[in-house]
């Protein structure tokens, strides 16, 4: 995978399909935003916070296909606006073709006994209930398509599970078991369900773990792109049911 020229280069694999990404702020997100738009998927662009979704929205739409914003926050957003969303996507595009999870939410290393107990509880909420909420919503729209697919991104459970790393490292033990259990209950239907494990990102998330961080330990979001790409296109069939493991 080139880490250099990666969105303008990619092929059109996504030619007319809709894709819904959230945390599309982020720095996987954005990064698999511009990637997809410049694969010719349609994206619509799921995040908290309005003015960075414009940046990206400015970015994308310069790559390919108008995307769609739409500003939810996770962390207060019930099951009914999950079905609003989903009725929205139907009524203004008539169908969806892929999701790919890229909304995470980590504040810091904490010990476990001195955790609060809202910020744990919102940790399991962002990264775990709520993609949940979301995906559950939209099965029924992705069931229309030729070709849906259902991705995570999904944090490395061999890291994530060491001391300190709280709610969001027992959220992503609980998102791997939910990529598993989906995956077998989908397993007959068209929605594949995936997960994507990048190695080590250049994000803000991993700078609140690693403050003396070297850069030469870690690669920018954009060289884990193209995989999300091929997660959402056909060629992810390949991936079905699986944890897709991507080093740079």
């Amino acid at each position: 995978m080139s880490l250099i020229g990666l969105p303008t280069r990619a092929p059109r694999v996504l030619e007319s399909r809709v894709v819904l990404i959230s945390g599309a702020h982020g720095g996987l997100g954005s990064a698999a935003a511009e990637a997809c738009a410049a694969a010719g998927a349609t994206t619509v662009l799921l995040g908290r916070k309005l003015p960075k979704l414009n940046r990206v929205y400015d970015a994308v739409a310069k790559l390919g296909p108008e995307p769609l914003l739409y500003p939810l926050d996770l962390e207060g957003a019930s099951p009914d606006d999950y079905a609003e969303l989903a009725d929205r996507l139907y009524s203004e595009l008539g169908r969806l073709d892929g999701v790919l999870h890229c909304a995470a939410d980590f504040r810091g290393l904490t010990p476990l006994e001195h955790t609060d107990p809202a910020a744990f509880a919102r940790a399991i909420h962002v990264n775990l209930t709520a993609p949940w909420w979301l995906s559950q919503a939209c099965l029924p729209l992705l069931k229309r398509s030729d070709d849906p697919a259902l991705v995570f991104a999904l944090d490395d459970l061999s890291r994530v599970g060491q001391p300190y790393w709280g709610g969001y490292g027992v959220a992503q033990h609980g998102l791997a078991g939910l990529v598993a259990m989906l995956g077998a209950e989908l397993a007959t239907s068209p929605v594949r369900v995936s997960a994507l494990q990048p190695g080590p990102m250049r994000t803000s998330l991993r700078a609140r773990a690693y403050a003396d961080d070297d850069e030469q330990q870690s690669c920018p979001p954009a060289g884990y792109a193209q995989a999300c790409v091929t997660l959402l296109s056909s060629a992810g069939a390949e991936h079905r049911g699986k944890v897709w493991e991507v080093r740079q």
